[in-house]
């Protein structure tokens, strides 16, 4: 036999009471643990980003998502949401290779652009003297290899499909990747750039059809290196419309899924 006071009616209402209130408190909690240890991952690991632009074909294309490695190069404040970050530079840091696929911030200032999220192909080092003549580019007076390949198939926004020149190109230190070559273009023969010290110099591998160092970008800063492009994790055309959702799985590209940029 129990020598407990029985329980009161006011007691009775108030216990499933006071387990709603613990429980709405613990799913708070719960949520708030998840978006701290997403923020940590967003800022310090990996973070997803969207290809919005034909800049990189043929290698990134649009639709395409992706992870960029945060910490490959060390940590500015770009690393971190809305660039709040109470210091200046770069902590642990480390200079991208020749050939990396670069996340960074748009650096020039007089740009409706500025601190925008750009993706290009480090191309130039600090020192380097880069140069574009008849369509090659030149690296320290240098011709770098460009082999071609089979072409680029694209759609031509009427039903049928484009081809477009691809090249193999290999740079001094054995990075080899696919650029397109659409024809004579401003970007076929350009001055001689020499990559200020602590900077460096970006191509879109869209060689005729990207802002780049070549035009309103200009040299990029370390301090806005955001992070390395690793990996595609999901991919989809333009043939899905968002408010029929019986178009999604026929434009998934899954042939992209999962893949390693190059």
């Amino acid at each position: 036999m129990s020598d407990d006071p029985p329980m009161s009616a006011k007691d009775e209402a108030a216990a499933p009471a006071k387990k709603q209130g613990e429980s709405w408190i613990e799913t708070v909690k719960t949520i708030a643990y998840a978006l701290l240890i997403a923020l940590v991952i967003r800022t310090f690991l990996f973070q997803p980003f969207s290809i919005p632009s034909g800049s990189m074909e043929a290698t990134l294309l649009v639709g395409d998502y992706l992870f960029v490695e945060k910490f490959a190069y060390g940590y500015s404040r770009h690393s971190f949401p809305f660039s709040l970050a109470p210091f200046s530079g770069r902590i642990f840091g480390a200079a991208p290779a020749r050939g990396d696929v670069v996340v960074f911030k748009m650096p020039n200032r007089r740009s409706e652009h500025y601190l925008d999220d750009y993706i290009k192909r480090v191309i130039g080092l600090p020192g380097d003297r880069i140069q574009m003549i008849d369509g090659f580019l030149y690296i320290d007076d240098r011709k770098v290899p460009k082999v071609r390949v089979a072409d680029y198939i694209e759609p031509d926004g009427f039903g049928g499909t484009h081809h477009v020149a691809q090249f193999r190109e290999t740079l001094p230190n054995g990075k080899s990747y696919l650029v397109l070559d659409r024809g004579a273009s401003e970007f076929d023969n350009t001055p001689a750039y020499i990559v200020p010290p602590g900077n460096y110099f970006m191509m879109g591998d869209n060689r005729d059809n990207s802002d780049d160092s070549r035009g309103e970008v200009g040299y990029v800063p370390a301090a806005m290196l955001v992070g390395r492009a690793e990996i595609r994790f999901f991919s989809i055309d333009d043939s899905a419309i968002w408010y029929e959702p019986w178009t999604w799985p026929g434009a998934i590209r899954f042939s992209r899924m999962f893949t390693v940029i190059d």
